[in-house]
């Protein structure tokens, strides 16, 4: 059997990511008919199909979610074999959730503090919500494609292995969103143990991840119901023009009278006329986002960007906050 092309196991790659061959090409710099070329040619040299054609773009086959980790791999080492013999490190990856977390606006303000540094910032929520949760941004940083990742340190279906290391980033209070004609909408603020019998709408823990471990656990000690169906109630919504997930949570919640959901207090919620928030107190309830990294690994970045983190941690918030067993040490949140 002939070698593998890289650029053909590249354009694969990206196509898997992004979920469509345009933005795959865009991300690689080449035409979308280069893409398909590439695609193609890996697919008969392979001699099964790579991705089915959906409204959204293209998934993965069978065949090529198998595939989709040794690819990654694969790139993974020859990117390194580059900057081997390059003598040159590359930029330092970052992986965060998505554009909206508070999580982008930490490393924002970590590259205003050092201008000169070479670093990029990867988002991984379309790899997320693609994989339907089942791949979350810490089996980047498991599998090499970033040199550190925010994320939850405990929970998940996987366990950390002991070579990762976890510095606390901040910990995010959660508050609810409600409609305005929700009977909470007029609160100022909501104690924990008065969601005790109540049923919170949470559609992103319908698959194994570390969130969605958090959210149980939470559910668990405050007593509280977890929906995740993706439709809680029959949409009441004037126009189906949502661009977003988030988009359509947000426009849900807005438009009915008994949902309610979570958001994290820095999470950037699309704006809605019709949503309030409402803090929960009495403890607050906090997501601890963590930087994770690789303790084997060299970069001669991470070691700024972790002290950066570890200098920048407001422990202060700790006090009167819940936070799940297995997070509590590291963030020095008091049982």
């Amino acid at each position: 059997m002939e070698d593998l092309d890289l650029g053909a196991v590249r354009a694969f790659a990206a196509v898997a990511e992004y979920g469509q061959f345009t933005l795959a090409a865009a991300e690689l710099g080449i035409s979308q008919q280069a893409v398909s070329k590439r695609i193609a040619r890996l697919e008969n040299q392979l001699g099964v199909a790579l991705f089915e054609r959906v409204r959204s773009g293209a998934d993965p086959t069978p065949a090529g979610r198998r595939l989709l980790s040794h690819a990654r791999d694969l790139l993974v080492r020859a990117d390194e074999a580059v900057a081997a013999v390059r003598d040159d490190p590359g930029p330092l990856r970052v992986a965060v959730l998505g554009e909206r977390q508070a999580a982008m606006r930490a490393m924002r303000f970590f590259l205003e503090q050092q201008p000169d540094r070479d670093a990029e910032i990867v988002l991984s929520h379309t790899e997320i919500m693609r994989s339907g949760g089942a791949v979350t941004s810490r089996d980047a940083l498991l599998a090499g494609r970033v040199h550190a990742v925010f994320a939850r340190a405990g929970g998940g279906p996987r366990p950390l292995p002991a070579r990762v290391a976890a510095a606390p980033a901040y910990l995010e209070p959660l508050h609810l969103l409600v409609g305005k004609d929700h009977p909470l909408a007029g609160r100022a603020a909501i104690a924990l143990s008065e969601l005790r019998g109540t049923v919170i709408w949470v559609p992103g823990v319908r698959f194994p991840s570390e969130w969605a471990d958090y959210y149980r656990e939470l559910a668990e000690f405050a007593g509280f119901t977890i929906d995740s169906r993706r439709r809680p109630e029959p949409d009441r919504l004037a126009s189906a023009n949502t661009s977003t997930n988030i988009e359509l949570i947000v426009s849900r919640v807005a438009a009915s009278a008994t949902l309610m959901t979570f958001s994290g207090e820095g999470f950037e919620t699309p704006w809605h006329p019709n949503i309030r928030r409402v803090p929960v107190v009495d403890p607050v309830p906090a997501y601890p986002h963590a930087l994770l990294w690789d303790a084997t690994d060299t970069h001669p970045g991470l070691p700024d960007l972790i002290a950066h983190v570890r200098a920048n941690y407001n422990a202060e918030i700790a006090t009167g906050c819940w936070a799940p067993a297995a997070d509590r040490a590291l963030f020095g949140v008091r049982d």
